[in-house]
């Protein structure tokens, strides 16, 4: 029998993630559909027609379903999610998980208190390139992890993060958090650590200059995006209010001692992740991110630089994201309906929103090395035993 799912949120990513998770008679389908606008519920009633539509949580929650899938604005997450974990119903949450600690926190205690399954979408955990050198580092090829350095080269985000509500502190808090959350799993992922101290600079050097703006309330991403918006400095109807940083980086202090960087730009021609990862007896670095790119990895002393011992090449794979949305979706409806464990991690969802945004705190302040608050105890071994732990009472 289908695992019947309500989307909240039908926006951009909403849709995608909807499509891949409706599989009428395989697995899941899309029962109904929670959105505010009304361009959102006519293309929600057009891809599902036996669907529910409405613009109301509560009906949406009151409807017969056993998982929901939360896609609205960031800032929101904590008051969509938390609604429907207390409904009794498995969450997925599109990340990051929310946009400041408290409210991550209080996801968290939510699916606690309730024994209600709670996943996170971090789809990176799933992509390729990254399992790839999860595993080599598993295998201790290049032995103990002692740094992680990550740039990122965000040749989108003129579209992407400066022409809707992103751009908004208020809103999205900041790019270290809305962009970087992923990254920064990704580095504790790799690390097997997470941060415990941070400090980040940034600056708005490119965007904020540009005077073209314009109101694109009602209008999607997919409306406005095209590689011909170049060069950045002739990027035009960026939003009204740009008070973000369009470049920044953040220095890491892990648990264990493990230092990680983490840098993007947001007016960059290219648009892909470089990982460096150097242990104890070598490092590598992947030269692209997507299928067939290469993941290269040093073993023995050089003079200088050289070929690597080993190279591998990144799976071929279809779907979106090198097939990780697919993935990441299958993952969570087994879990909603079964349980068991994820390559996902709340927690460490919670822990990357946490460093954003005491890296952010830094990064607007004097630059100064801040500490991470952990997480709550019980609340971490209660995630670290897969939900399976009694819930609170």
């Amino acid at each position: 029998m289908d695992l019947t799912i309500g989307i909240i949120g039908y926006g951009m990513r909403g849709t995608e993630l909807a499509r891949a998770a409706h599989r009428p008679g395989a697995g899941s389908r899309i029962a109904a559909v929670c959105e505010v606008s009304e361009r959102g519920r006519q293309a929600a009633a057009s891809a599902y027609p036996e669907a529910f539509v409405t613009s109301d949580l509560d009906e949406l929650l009151a409807h017969d379903l056993d998982a929901a899938m939360v896609f609205t604005p960031d800032d929101v997450h904590a008051r969509t999610a938390i609604p429907a974990l207390e409904a009794g119903l498995a969450v997925f949450s599109e990340k990051p998980l929310a946009t400041s600690i408290a409210d991550c926190d209080a996801i968290l205690a939510a699916a606690h208190r309730s024994g209600s399954r709670l996943y996170v979408g971090h789809n990176m955990r799933h992509m390729p390139v990254i399992t790839l050198m999860r595993d080599i580092i598993a295998r201790g090829t290049i032995g103990n992890v002692k740094a992680v350095w990550c740039r990122h080269f965000v040749g989108h985000g003129g579209d992407y993060y400066f022409k809707d509500w992103h751009a908004e502190r208020d809103k999205s808090v900041g790019m270290l958090l809305q962009k970087g959350a992923h990254d920064i799993d990704v580095i504790h992922w790799l690390a097997g650590a997470y941060s415990t101290q941070v400090q980040a600079l940034g600056e708005l050097s490119v965007y904020g200059d540009i005077s073209d703006r314009r109101d694109r309330s009602g209008e999607l991403m997919g409306d406005w995006f095209s590689l011909d918006n170049w060069p950045p400095t002739e990027q035009t109807g960026l939003n009204p209010v740009i008070d973000i940083e369009d470049i920044s980086q953040v220095n890491m202090r892990l648990a264990g001692g493990i230092l990680a960087s983490y840098e993007q730009c947001h007016f960059t021609p290219d648009y892909w992740r470089n990982y460096t990862v150097i242990g104890t007896r070598g490092r590598l670095e992947n030269f692209g991110d997507e299928s067939g790119s290469e993941v290269g990895v040093w073993t023995h002393r050089l003079r200088g630089s050289g070929a690597p011992d080993e190279t591998h090449v990144v799976a071929e794979a279809g779907g979106s994201h090198g097939g990780a949305d697919e993935l990441m979706i299958a993952e969570f409806v087994r879990f909603a309906r079964d349980g068991g464990p994820t390559l996902t991690s709340p927690v460490a969802a919670r822990n990357a929103v946490a460093t954003g945004v005491v890296a952010t705190q830094s990064l607007r302040g004097r630059g100064e090395t801040l500490a991470i608050p952990p997480v709550d105890a019980e609340i971490a071994a209660y995630f670290d035993a897969d939900q399976t732990a009694p819930a609170a009472q």
